[in-house]
């Protein structure tokens, strides 16, 4: 559905001296500095893949979405959605996807919800049954009822957004890109929000790229994840298998009979860390698996104390994303991620 080769896009940005004195000297002697937002990037999504395309802000995350709907030109490179070049042929491709981002509305601001649906079934050129059907099942789905009436302006941010998810996949689009769709929403709004995506993916197999921050969005809607940096990809795999590959951090949950009296075992001092934990019976114990065997934590901690229960916790994909990023900082690691994924 996808298929982007050695992608690149670079910005020519203006170098001048700060105050009235460099913008004058500038306008005599102007030199450039060219930004690279993407160096050179490689993917494939296959149709119905839910792909998590995440990174740092300024990591090439949004730059490279503009490129896969044609509002950005490569600098080189070559990129294909359905078989169609986004940017030299934007109409047809339009026709083919569907976009939230999350900071821009694609309602019509003054008039009610209801009929900015109705003007986009005019320009997808949308079935009128289809439309019916398509409205009434994402009316239910996501409880649009009382806002179909209402102004797009008169919406708090969470009624927006489910409103806008539905317009993105009102003419049931190919492949849909969401660009921090959660964004400031409460636990409840997200949960429902997760709940359509997952839906509309099973019920008619559309291709999503997700953009978060909310790595919650990460492990719930998506198989896959990319991870980009600095315009160049860490990891392209599965979610099981970077936590296998780079989720060695373990945790485990102690509920103890009395936790005031707990002193780390004299045989997991250097193997096993305290962490924080602020529930008055428990005790949290975080291990490198490969190196120290749960099976020894957990033997050491119950010939000590009196255990009452306990819960091993798998790492969670935030950390490991964090891990990435401090080895590529440390430099020497990037080849290593991408031969190994």
């Amino acid at each position: 559905m996808i298929t982007v080769e050695n992608l690149k896009k670079e910005y020519k940005l203006v170098k001048r001296d700060p105050g009235l004195k460099g913008a004058i000297k500038s306008l005599f002697n102007r030199k450039y500095e060219t930004k690279h937002a993407v160096k050179g990037i490689n993917f494939t999504i296959e149709q119905g893949e839910t792909v998590g395309y995440i990174g740092a802000n300024g990591a090439g995350k949004s730059t490279t979405i503009k490129m896969l709907t044609g509002i950005l030109t490569p600098t080189s490179g070559k990129v294909t959605v359905n078989g169609l070049v986004p940017y030299e042929n934007r109409q047809k491709n339009a026709v083919n996807i569907g976009a939230v981002f999350g900071q821009r509305t694609q309602l019509f601001w003054d008039i009610p919800v209801r009929e900015s649906y109705n003007l986009l079934k005019h320009i997808y050129e949308i079935p009128e049954q289809e439309y019916q059907e398509t409205v009434a099942m994402f009316t239910e789905v996501l409880n649009l009822e009382p806002l179909l009436g209402i102004p797009v302006r008169q919406l708090s941010l969470g009624q927006k957004m489910r409103c806008e998810l539905a317009a993105a996949f009102l003419h049931r689009p190919k492949v849909v890109y969401l660009d921090e769709p959660t964004i400031g929403l409460d636990i409840a709004v997200k949960v429902k929000i997760r709940k359509f995506i997952k839906e509309m993916n099973q019920r008619w197999g559309t291709t999503v790229l997700l953009t978060t921050h909310d790595m919650q969005d990460i492990e719930e809607i998506c198989d896959r994840i990319i991870i980009i940096d600095g315009g160049t990809i860490l990891y392209d795999g599965g979610l099981e298998q970077i936590k296998k590959q780079f989720g060695q951090q373990r945790v485990i949950h102690f509920e103890l009979a009395d936790k005031e009296k707990f002193v780390l075992p004299a045989a997991l001092i250097g193997q096993a860390a305290v962490l924080p934990n602020e529930e008055e019976t428990k005790v949290s114990l975080s291990f490198d698996h490969e190196s120290v065997k749960s099976s020894f934590v957990i033997s050491e901690m119950m010939s000590m104390y009196e255990i009452g229960d306990l819960n091993i916790a798998d790492p969670k994909i935030e950390t490991i994303v964090e891990e990435l990023y401090n080895k590529q900082e440390k430099g020497g690691e990037h080849e290593k991620v991408l031969a190994n994924s």
